[in-house]
């Protein structure tokens, strides 16, 4: 049986993709590069340490890497963390897997004091048995220490006890790579075939189309199985 279901939270619990991927665009054109908002939001879901390599050359990360880090968090705090809205039905989702005596944890590439935002828009804290950001992680996803981390917080249950949920690619790959099975949300903008390809085992809409399939869905299932809506 699953015993702990580990989230993902910007595009998989908030609505905050195209906000995070308007702010990078901001501050990349302030280095010089004017980077399409549609293409940094492919990116999304990495932490920067993965992002930022994909636009910039190790000589200008050494060079200037830190400070645009900062300065693209600070107008993302300013401007466009105010208009990230919880997606519907999140925490009645999660009630639903407590009920089930299951533990939840979230996984997330934010920053700490972001995370805090973001349970308290989603209001979920009080149903949270831990929480990881990219201050407890050297690499983010795709790398699998995120998720790692978050098992820690659950107790390290058998990897078969354990699900996580995403809404990238990211997710599903880093998941992976500890033996975690994924199940996927469209909600954060990706495709179901690209989910599935990187390896996610049930797709659903958002939190509320899960909620009204839980009974169905892997997270409802018996060790070993694998289900799909």
């Amino acid at each position: 049986m699953i015993t702990a279901v580990i989230f993902d939270i910007d595009g998989t619990l908030v609505d905050s993709v195209d906000l995070h991927a308007a702010a990078w665009a901001v501050t990349f054109a302030t280095y010089g590069k004017q980077i399409a908002v549609t293409t940094v939001r492919r990116q999304i879901g990495k932490g920067s340490d993965q992002l930022l390599p994909v636009f910039f050359s190790p000589a200008e990360l050494t060079e200037f890497g830190e400070q645009l880090e900062q300065e693209r968090s600070a107008l993302f705090k300013r401007d466009y963390l105010p208009r990230v809205t919880a997606f519907p039905h999140t925490r009645e989702l999660f009630e639903r897997i407590k009920q089930d005596g299951k533990q939840i944890a979230l996984a997330s590439s934010a920053k700490e004091d972001e995370v805090k935002v973001y349970t308290q828009l989603a209001h979920i804290a009080d149903l949270l048995t831990g929480e990881t950001s990219s201050e407890d992680v050297a690499q983010s996803k795709p790398h699998p220490d995120i998720f790692a981390a978050a098992l820690k917080q659950v107790g390290n249950p058998p990897v078969a006890d354990a699900i996580v949920v995403g809404d990238t690619p990211y997710d599903a790959q880093a998941a992976g790579k500890l033996q975690l099975r994924t199940i996927g949300f469209l909600c954060g903008g990706w495709t179901e075939g690209e989910l599935r390809n990187a390896g996610c085992v049930a797709i659903y809409r958002d939190p509320a189309d899960l909620l009204a399939h839980y009974a169905t869905s892997p997270l409802a299932e018996e060790l070993g199985s694998e289900g799909q809506n």
